[in-house]
């Protein structure tokens, strides 16, 4: 039986800078089971206190709890290095660096990271995710000379979450096609998307997983089975060859690294909010 820990992300905001920060260095630990709980918005002395002490009732008394905060006011910071169990602060770490790297002091401004600095990027982000919603699972054709991406597969190969994670995290207008039956059979592209070849980017997964994914959607159906599901796999796979489509096997990365691969491979900007 693999170990348990606590672990808590602490923030004056949002904790995702928190989670990201400590998921990344927990990943390396495949023996340990992580119990991870979240305590967003402690931007208060009191709500710094209460925190320490709520841990300090609910945790481990064997296993010291593993602490990330990204708390940015020193007296909240100092109130929350009093808590019980291993506490680590990238702040602590990092800020002092690159003020002697930079001869400046930091502002010490709570909400930075996932805050509204540019209202205009902000709005930008918010079309990219309109316009992914209604070019989702190829509701319509029109507009897609906008989009920066279109994605194309069979369903349930991850084409939807992808194209949301591309819009909301980097602001990028994409749009996918479910490809049905009637376009795999053909030896020609999908009428709508002829003239946005260039804009195309494929996705696969294997077999097995394919299977899996549609069983849990709908059981016992041609749909899910694995003879329809290997016809779809081999006959997307030729079509992206034919017509020179770049893909990507999604089976065994996250939405993030398979956007990552898109990206890399369509030259698209990363923006970041």
């Amino acid at each position: 039986m693999s170990e348990k820990r606590q672990v808590y992300f602490l923030s004056d905001r949002t904790g995702i800078t928190a989670e990201t920060l400590g998921n990344s260095l927990l990943s390396q630990f495949d023996d340990i089971e992580f119990e991870r709980t979240t305590l967003p918005f402690i931007n208060t002395l009191d709500k710094a206190r209460s925190t320490v002490a709520w841990i300090g009732r609910v945790a481990n008394a064997t296993q010291p709890p593993i602490i990330f905060s990204t708390t940015v006011n020193e007296e909240i910071r100092a109130v929350l290095r009093t808590v019980e169990g291993v506490f680590m602060d990238p702040f602590d770490t990092w800020l002092p660096n690159l003020e002697k790297a930079f001869g400046l002091t930091s502002l010490h401004v709570e909400g930075r990271a996932h805050g509204m600095p540019d209202r205009n990027r902000y709005e930008s982000r918010i079309d990219a995710m309109n316009f992914s919603l209604m070019h989702d699972d190829g509701q319509t054709a029109a507009g897609l000379a906008r989009a920066d991406v279109v994605l194309v597969a069979p369903s349930r190969c991850g084409k939807t979450p992808t194209c949301l994670y591309m819009a909301l995290q980097h602001g990028l207008f994409c749009a996918n096609y479910p490809l049905i039956e009637e376009d795999l059979e053909s030896v020609s592209l999908p009428e709508a998307l002829k003239q946005h070849r260039g804009k195309l980017y494929g996705l696969i997964c294997d077999l097995d997983r394919l299977h899996q994914i549609r069983s849990e959607r709908r059981p016992g159906s041609r749909y899910a089975s694995i003879p329809q599901c290997r016809f779809e796999l081999a006959q997307a796979q030729a079509l992206f060859k034919r017509h020179g489509i770049p893909y990507i096997n999604t089976s065994n990365s996250s939405i993030e690294e398979i956007a990552a691969h898109i990206m890399q491979d369509k030259n698209l900007r990363r923006y970041t909010f």
